[in-house]
Formats: C-alpha cells, structure tokens, sequence
C-alpha cells in the first residue's frame, strides 16, 4: 500500500480508472431526511444507500439543526447556513488531501476558516432587494506542507476545480421541490 498522509494513494489510482473505464460506477445518489422537532429545531437522517439505490443501513448519521435566540431559535445546533458552511469546509478537506497525496505533496497540516455574510431582511421577507442566502462567503485554507507556493496553488487550482460543493455554490443547481399533504382526514 503506497499512504500520503492516510490517504491509500494506489486504491485511489485504482478507483479513478475503475470509474474511467466503467463511468457507471461513479453514480451516486444522495438522500437526507429532515423532520422539524419543535420550534425551529429539526434533525437531519443520512442512509447508507448503494448504487441501485438500496438502503443498505450501514450507518445513519444524524445532524441537528436550530437558529439562534436573536430570529426565535434555542441554539442548541447550528443552523442550515452554518452547516453550509461546515459543508464547504468538509469538500475542500477531503478535496486537498486526496489531490495532494495524488500530487505527492505531503501535508502535515490542513484547517479552513469559513464566514458568510447573510442580511436578515432577506431571509425575513422585509425586502426583496436583499437576497435571503449569503452575500458572500469567504474560505481561508491554512496549509502545512513540503510544498513550493507553486505547487500549493497548483493543488489549489485542481481541488476548487473538482469541489461538488464549490460548484453547488458557484452554479445553479436545478431544484425540484415538491408538497405532499399528509393531513388525515376525519
């Protein structure tokens, strides 16, 4: 087993030539199940599925979600745009690592800070001016690596390039949404 930094670089190589040759492999569907608990709480279930979209129940993970006291929250968990944020910073983590150990750079430190600025107004309804998302986000990678400048901006380059959630985030992703009632009758 050839290992940068804990990433096994041959099963990795492995991986991307299974996909190349077999593009099928590489499709994966996603799903979240979201339930509102009370006030602005909810909490998030994540399934193990496979490919043919199974559940296979290997895992579930769960993530809880509220608002701060300001807009009526108890802040007992984060909310959806902080999540965003912690997201972003999870996709760039496992970007630079696996692009770095493919690079044979080897890193000996990797954080990121992540901020985004959001207007209340337009999450609140009181103007339409003011979109309801964030205005900005900024993403600061600190890197401890034997790498060059060059070489760090090099990775830089491929891991925002290849980021699912940079490109969620920079382009519009088409989005279905759907009501279903469930009231019962009687």
């Amino acid at each position: 087993m050839t290992s940068n930094h804990g990433v096994d670089v041959e099963q990795l190589g492995h991986a991307v030539e299974a996909i190349t040759e077999d593009p099928e492999t590489g499709r994966f569907r996603f799903r979240a199940e979201t339930e509102w608990t009370d006030g602005l709480q909810c909490v998030t279930a994540i399934d193990d599925f496979d490919q043919a979209d199974e559940r296979i129940h290997t895992q579930e993970f769960q993530i809880e979600g509220d608002e701060p006291e300001q807009i009526l929250g108890k802040r007992t968990a984060p909310n959806a745009v902080e999540l965003l944020l912690a997201a972003l910073g999870s996709c760039l983590s496992v970007g630079y690592a696996a692009n770095a150990a493919a690079m044979d750079i080897e890193l000996n430190n990797l954080r990121f800070e992540l901020e985004g600025d959001v207007d209340l107004r337009g999450f609140l309804g009181i103007s339409e001016d003011v979109r309801p998302g964030y205005s900005t986000v900024t993403c600061t990678a600190y890197i401890d690596a034997d790498a060059s400048g060059e070489k760090l901006a090099e990775l830089r380059d491929r891991v925002e390039t290849t980021s699912p959630l940079m490109d969620n985030i920079m382009n519009a992703v088409p989005l279905e949404t759907d009501v279903v009632s469930e009231r019962r009758s009687g």
